[in-house]
């Protein structure tokens, strides 16, 4: 069994901005398994909110004792980025090999199409608003939040967009101060999800304070063991590949959340298509899918993911799984 990576980037539309900064490009590695003359690929996003590069993911993958399993993978790698592309890569090696989508080695139905989210980038609110009617035609808007006029800019993606559903990402940019009002804001324009308002550990005081609207964790939702911390504050869990290190663990972690009661989210970092494809397949199961960054970018995967309007297609063999 062979390991190796490469780091790539792909060039994004036009610049996408959340609450802590601004890119251009999506940045990810690329890893490939090869054993007996197959090999499977994966891919992961190195995310710096988790403390992570290109070289920290590449110096894990260096640490991985081969031959490596799924299930030996989980004993030697933390949850994370690096996991993540090894697991996958490792999944589609095993589908390839045995001739199996990875689907039925997984024990879940056949994938179907998924409606997934498109999401607006942070921006002025003129600027969203042209934005938000470019795509009024969607059926659920993800509309990036956590700054000053925030107010003004729920009122004009929802003047652009009338009757699309919104739902909300605050990435960590808001306070307790700030919520009660903006809460209001919000259920006066529809939305109908909030994620992640306050950064994470710092999210005691959702226990205590009302919202009419579910509230989601993502930063502060990454395994399994991160769920108990989360009952009581959040209704909603945003389970992403990369954060959860793989499709392993985020099978799992879909399990334990659905049984602990929250409704689920499946979302991934801006990356290519071979980093969304495994995604799908945990969104056979989702309440709200927001796998858009296909979309998002000016270049892609060769094989790419196919999007009928927002409808996503599941992959196919040739890009993975």
């Amino acid at each position: 069994m062979k390991l190796s990576y490469e780091y790539q980037t792909y060039l994004l539309r036009q610049s996408f901005s959340i609450s802590r900064g601004s890119r251009t490009h999506a940045s990810v590695v690329e890893v490939r398994v090869t054993q007996n003359g197959v090999t499977g690929r994966g891919e992961c996003v190195p995310y710096a909110r988790y403390g992570e590069n290109p070289e920290s993911v590449t110096g894990q993958l260096q640490s991985v004792i081969m031959p490596v399993s799924r299930h030996s993978l989980q004993d030697q790698l933390p949850p994370g980025a690096a996991r993540n592309a090894l697991d996958c890569a490792l999944w589609d090696l095993e589908a390839k090999s045995s001739g199996q989508p990875v689907w039925q080695l997984a024990g879940l139905a056949e994938p179907r199409p998924v409606h997934t989210a498109f999401t607006l980038s942070l921006d002025c609110p003129q600027a969203m608003h042209a934005e938000a009617r470019a795509n009024r035609h969607r059926p659920l808007l993800k509309v990036k939040l956590g700054g000053p006029k925030d107010h003004e800019r729920i009122q004009a993606v929802r003047s652009g967009a009338p009757d699309s559903r919104l739902v909300v990402d605050a990435n960590e940019g808001w306070n307790t101060s700030q919520f009660p009002g903006l809460m209001q804001q919000l259920e006066a324009a529809g939305v109908t999800l909030v994620e992640q308002p306050f950064p994470e550990g710092n999210d005691d005081a959702l226990e205590t304070l009302p919202h009419r609207i579910p509230v989601c964790a993502d930063e502060s939702c990454h395994d399994r063991r991160t769920l108990r911390n989360l009952v009581g504050k959040y209704e909603f869990v945003n389970i992403k590949l990369d954060k959860a290190g793989g499709l392993t663990e985020a099978l799992k972690l879909l399990d334990a959340a659905k049984r602990k009661g929250f409704g689920i989210m499946v979302g991934c970092m801006i990356g290519s298509s071979l980093g969304v494809a495994p995604a799908v397949f945990l969104a056979q199961e989702a309440d709200y899918v927001d796998l858009d960054p296909p979309l998002l970018l000016a270049e892609d995967q060769r094989h790419a993911l196919d999007y009928l309007g927002s409808e996503l297609l599941p992959p196919s063999p040739q890009l993975w799984g």
